[in-house]
């Protein structure tokens, strides 16, 4: 076994990095790393709400964090506050409780459940009649 000399040779020679040289982000697909993350359909979901908020003029800022426990999305109404509400996702309450969850700027938990679609659908604004 060969070890290469740096953590970008590995690809160039053929060689082999160990463990520790290995950048998570340049892990290939479906590869596993520490952190939990959002997928794609996730993402997608979650950005697509956010996108019809700040078109509404309600939330103007977010941030994403991905920890060995949980990952979250935290939306803002202005960049210098806290997040008034955040969007978190930890496996290891998927059995239990469900995997998702909406936490107000207080830390109440506006909901809770398996389904990403309706727990974030406590964030949405109800539509209103126009006369």
């Amino acid at each position: 076994m060969l070890e290469s000399a740096g953590p970008h040779a590995a690809g160039l020679r053929g060689g082999r990095r160990r463990v520790a040289e290995i950048d998570p982000i340049a892990l290939p697909v479906g590869a596993r790393s520490d952190r939990v993350t959002f997928d794609r359909r996730e993402l997608d979901r979650i950005l697509d709400l956010y996108g019809r908020m700040v078109a509404q003029g309600e939330w103007r800022d977010y941030a994403i964090d991905f920890t060995r426990d949980k990952a979250i999305f935290s939306i803002f109404r202005r960049a210098t506050e806290v997040p008034i509400y955040r969007i978190e996702k930890d496996p290891r309450l998927a059995r239990k409780q469900g995997a998702y969850t909406v936490v107000s700027q207080t830390g109440l938990i506006l909901k809770r459940g398996h389904e990403l679609a309706r727990v974030i659908a406590v964030l949405e604004k109800p539509l209103r009649a126009v006369n």
